[in-house]
């Protein structure tokens, strides 16, 4: 059996040309994002794409190895999971699922009120989310409605790991990291006082300050990103977070949990959020497996993002990627008919040059190939070994990527 797994033709190198380029659907700080379709399986995806002298100049470079070392590492139902990393000469290339409900910030601003119910299971599904995170070791530190997509039935999923940290052994993070609004008590107060740190607690805060926003309209402080963090510190030691009376008291008591200053009294597990008398009801491995309906599912006749991205990308943007390949050729003829010692910039090749080794290329696809060999040439143990749910990701990633290396 192991031998006509063997005999089966191996995946190639995945690059740019593989997928076709359909349409801008998105972007941030860090790179833009638009729709794929992988040309041999024609099926779709995401594609961030972040340029590489962008990023060495904005000192962005870590952040987006950071994040690609944690994507390649995790998978869940309720995370956008990476597929592919590749790279060429301009742009490095994340491929990732792609989610065609759009973001909660995005159905904020279309002026759509959710239900409590809908949020209901937003909160639960977040809350397995996490908790994985939780498993991994990771902190995700951007939790909002900006980083919170729906896919085509309403299910929410969470993305964005670009200031995800990873702690482990009773470690604590120190970072100001996150975006203000969003983050919890104790991040402004170890970057004022020093002091222990924090850890996973701060996601669980995110989560209540998105939950109420999500059902509200509104946050439930007054921050801005212009608010200094002594001020932050300040209104969350005077402030008192007002609740809708229209909500259940069930679920205030849930946000109240959620929205806890002290991170030692906060919800902050799966466990924590068991034990709610709101949550009392739910069926978690129906949520796992998305049998639940959404209170609210996204309107399929229509693609929802800001329309304005495609235009930018097609008439503003000065490297657009529908144009990548002869722009590459064009360059490549240009370098080959200079000397190299006559470089503009030599600081900046030789840093184009330490992002090209140091990349991580990754391919999904080609790990559950190697893995669908183990499982059905291998012995029985081996077999059991590889249906265990509970699996770290990163021991499945460990023996696929052995496999394939001895494999060639």
């Amino acid at each position: 059996r192991l031998k006509q797994c063997l005999s089966s033709r191996p995946l190639p190198q995945l690059n740019f040309d593989h997928f076709q380029i359909l349409r801008a659907i998105g972007k941030g700080s860090f790179g833009k994002v638009c729709i794929v379709q992988k040309k041999d399986t024609e099926k779709m995806y995401a594609m961030k794409y972040m340029n590489k002298q962008q990023c060495i100049e904005r000192d962005e470079v870590r952040n987006v190895f950071r994040e690609l070392e944690i994507l390649q590492e995790i998978e869940h139902v309720f995370l956008v999971n990476l597929w592919y990393s590749f790279q060429d000469e301009e742009d490095m290339f994340m491929v990732v699922d792609l989610l065609l409900g759009g973001d909660l910030r995005y159905h904020l601003q279309q002026n759509v009120q959710f239900t409590e119910e809908a949020v209901k299971l937003y909160i639960c599904e977040m809350t397995l989310a996490l908790d994985y995170l939780q498993s991994q070791h990771i902190i995700h530190r951007d939790i909002k409605p900006d980083n919170i997509l729906l896919d085509e039935k309403g299910h929410a999923h969470l993305t964005d790991f670009n200031i995800a940290t990873i702690i482990k052994d009773g470690e604590r993070a120190t970072a100001l990291a996150g975006t203000k609004p969003y983050m919890a008590p104790e991040i402004f107060h170890s970057f004022v006082n020093g002091g222990t740190g924090y850890a996973f607690e701060v996601d669980w805060w995110s989560l209540g300050v998105t939950a109420y926003e999500v059902l509200r309209g509104w946050r439930p402080y007054d921050i801005h990103s212009s608010n200094t963090v002594e001020s932050l510190l300040q209104l969350f030691s005077t402030v008192s977070v007002q609740y809708c009376s229209a909500w259940s008291k069930e679920m205030v008591a849930l946000l109240r949990k959620l929205l806890t200053v002290n991170p030692e009294h906060r919800f902050s597990s799966l466990a924590d959020m068991q034990t709610s008398p709101y949550l009392s009801d739910v069926d978690w491995d129906a949520i796992n497996e998305k049998k639940e309906d959404a209170g609210f599912v996204p309107n399929k006749g229509r693609l929802h993002c800001d329309p304005t991205f495609e235009l930018e990308e097609m008439i503003l943007e000065s490297r657009p990627l529908h144009k990548k390949k002869k722009r590459l050729a064009k360059n490549k003829s240009r370098d080959n008919s200079k000397d190299s010692s006559q470089s503009e910039n030599e600081y900046l090749q030789e840093c184009l040059e330490v992002v090209q080794q140091e990349f991580m290329i990754f391919n999904r696809e080609k790990m559950n190939y190697y893995l669908k060999i183990l499982f059905w040439g291998g012995d029985d143990i081996v077999r059991q070994w590889l249906r265990q749910p509970l699996l770290a990701s990163r021991d499945r990633n460990f023996v696929a990527y052995f496999l394939g290396f001895m494999l060639g």
